[in-house]
């Protein structure tokens, strides 16, 4: 039986994806990361697509780190995808948006649930952000990944954020923009930077948490509801 907490090996692994990507990092980088033998980390994992597994699995469902047979076999690329998706099922939270989209409106103003859903975004990316970065960080070196984070699960949530905004844009609830997919893009960037990037970056790390939060809600509010002393037209 290992003699580390398979947590532990987890953790390294994830740590190294992030700092190399999936192509740079090489088993040996964990091993040096854990002050452990090559061979040793074998004990855990069977190939660096195994340590992958067990990177994805530290961060979207920690608590099954405990059931596994270890040493974890080499994962078929679904199985990593499958990671992604649960982990995303589990902790996404886009119930306000994708009700809102689909035109449920509960007894509130186009205001109060566009910030609603604001918030619900920035929550999500905030809670999740170490998850975000491990799979931004190798899908490029993964094509099933990328296929179903870049493709199939953001453009999703792009496209159905653009659906909400264009149907409020015509009915006169949020400000007219000159391009809906850009506007969708600045929203989920902004709130992106802000709950995840800018805790990375040696310049913006000592911003408040909950200041940045709430300057995020006030300015994405303020760019999008209409305000009738304002021109809204491109000049």
């Amino acid at each position: 039986m290992p003699a580390r907490p398979v947590e532990e090996i987890a953790e390294a692994a994830a740590r190294v994806f992030m700092a190399k990507g999936y192509r740079g990092a090489g088993i040996s980088d964990v091993s040096a990361a854990l002050n452990m033998s090559h061979g040793a980390v074998y004990t855990y994992a069977r190939s660096k697509a195994a340590l992958l597994y067990l990177a994805l699995l530290r961060l979207a469902r920690p608590e099954s780190l405990a059931g596994l047979e270890i040493p974890v076999a080499t994962p078929a690329p679904e199985e990593i995808v499958a990671v992604v998706d649960t982990g995303a099922a589990d902790h996404s939270g886009f119930s306000r948006l994708t009700a809102a989209a689909d035109g449920r409106r509960r007894h509130e103003s186009v205001a109060e649930e566009f910030g609603a859903i604001i918030d619900e975004l920035y929550e999500f990316v905030e809670r999740n952000r170490r998850l975000l970065a491990l799979i931004e960080r190798c899908a490029p070196d993964l094509p099933e990944l990328a296929q179903h984070y870049f493709i199939q699960r953001r453009r999703t949530l792009l496209a159905t954020l653009g659906d909400y905004l264009r149907r409020h844009i015509q009915s006169g609830a949020l400000r007219p923009v000159p391009d809906v997919p850009a506007a969708a893009r600045f929203i989920t960037e902004t709130v992106a930077w802000f709950a995840w990037h800018r805790i990375d970056d040696p310049d913006s790390a000592m911003l408040d948490g909950d200041a940045c939060r709430r300057t995020v809600r006030h300015l994405l509010l303020a760019a999008f509801l209409p305000a009738p002393d304002v021109d809204t037209e491109p000049t």
